[in-house]
């Protein structure tokens, strides 16, 4: 007979998060002339980019699309009339999409960049799980990749942090999830703006984005965000892009498969919330195999704690009631779990002592 369904489900999404990771999606808005090109543009490859739109845009389209390991999957563009006063109606559009992370135009100014992080605030605040990479922007917020690089030499051409946001982008949307985007090269840039290694550890302690030049070839500096502040719920670990992405999949990969295939699917009986466990641990299990969590790491059971919590709410005295009783007891609609995991992260810092 088989898993049951849900299970089965639960399996096939963790089995597919590697192939998930390793292209994801990126969002661009513009602002151009042509009135042909406004609108959404959903884009696979640089000969989808449209036409009309001017050489600065396409070209900023253009650099998405160099990704690191892979290229992007897909790279939205949300093109807006040159005289549009906001990103508003680009922003409201989004809101429909899926995607990774979104970007402003290659002149992005501080207002835009500003109008973007407050959007992607109120995203997450609502549950979705979309990030950022914008100029200049100390954010302190995991979701805000703060790149900072200037003098960016390509040919004959120099960009500043605006103009290559989509570059970099494209290129953490490429990493897969089992590494981190830390010291990926950019072939294409031939120097950047010079800084001493103290300067770049600061840059980088103080939640900066940068690439480097090594001397050979620019490499980015280590992926991380903007995250600044921690507490005990989110920590140091926080201050890392492939972290991040990871925790964003997770949470996405359940809520969608569980809204998909559980919820108002099953009575919510004790059977049903283990069956509901076990498929969760299940997915856990894929992804240890995957190299995404520290194997033998994941646990996932019921919260006792809050369904003790609700049992009492509703005025059912649970001072004589064992722990297997609370488990079982009946919580209307609601189920409280509680999960543990270690997700991964890449080798970066090496420490060899040579003895001779």
């Amino acid at each position: 007979m088989g898993l049951p369904n849900i299970n089965i489900k639960f399996k096939t999404t963790a089995a597919a998060a590697i192939k998930r990771s390793q292209k994801g999606i990126v969002a661009i808005i513009l602002k151009d002339a042509a009135q042909t090109a406004q609108g959404m543009h959903v884009l696979t490859n640089v000969t989808q980019i449209p036409a009309t739109l001017g050489t600065l845009n396409k070209d900023y389209i253009s650099r998405t699309f160099l990704g690191y390991v892979h290229p992007p999957r897909k790279v939205l563009v949300y093109v807006l009339p040159d005289t549009a006063e906001n990103l508003a109606a680009a922003l409201s559009h989004l809101a429909t999409q899926t995607f990774d992370y979104v970007v402003g135009p290659p002149d992005c100014t501080a207002a835009q960049a500003t109008e973007i992080t407050s959007w992607v605030a109120a995203q997450r605040a609502n549950g979705l799980t979309p990030k950022t990479v914008l100029p200049h922007k100390a954010e302190d917020s995991e979701s805000v990749i703060n790149f900072t690089t200037a003098g960016i030499k390509v040919g004959e051409d120099t960009y500043d942090a605006p103009g290559y946001c989509s570059r970099i982008a494209g290129l953490i949307a490429g990493t897969p999830l089992t590494i981190s985007c830390t010291y990926a090269p950019l072939p294409e840039i031939t120097d950047v703006t010079r800084l001493a290694k103290g300067d770049m550890d600061t840059a980088i302690d103080h939640g900066e984005f940068i690439v480097f030049h090594d001397g050979e070839k620019v490499k980015v500096g280590r992926g991380v965000n903007s995250l600044q502040t921690t507490n005990p719920s989110k920590g140091e670990i926080f201050k890392k892009i492939k972290i991040v992405e990871a925790v964003d999949m997770i949470r996405n990969d359940i809520k969608m498969t569980a809204q998909d295939n559980y919820i108002g699917k099953y009575a919510n009986s004790y059977d049903n919330k283990c069956l509901l466990i076990t498929a969760i641990s299940g997915y856990f299990a894929q992804l240890e195999l995957d190299g995404i969590l520290q194997a033998g790491s994941s646990s996932v059971g019921i919260d006792i704690e809050a369904q003790e919590a609700y049992l009492q709410a509703a005025g059912v005295d649970t001072s004589a009631q064992s722990e297997q009783d609370i488990k079982e007891a009946n919580t209307g609609d609601k189920v409280y779990l509680k999960a543990s995991i270690k997700i991964l992260d890449a080798i970066e810092d090496i420490n060899l002592d040579i003895v001779i």
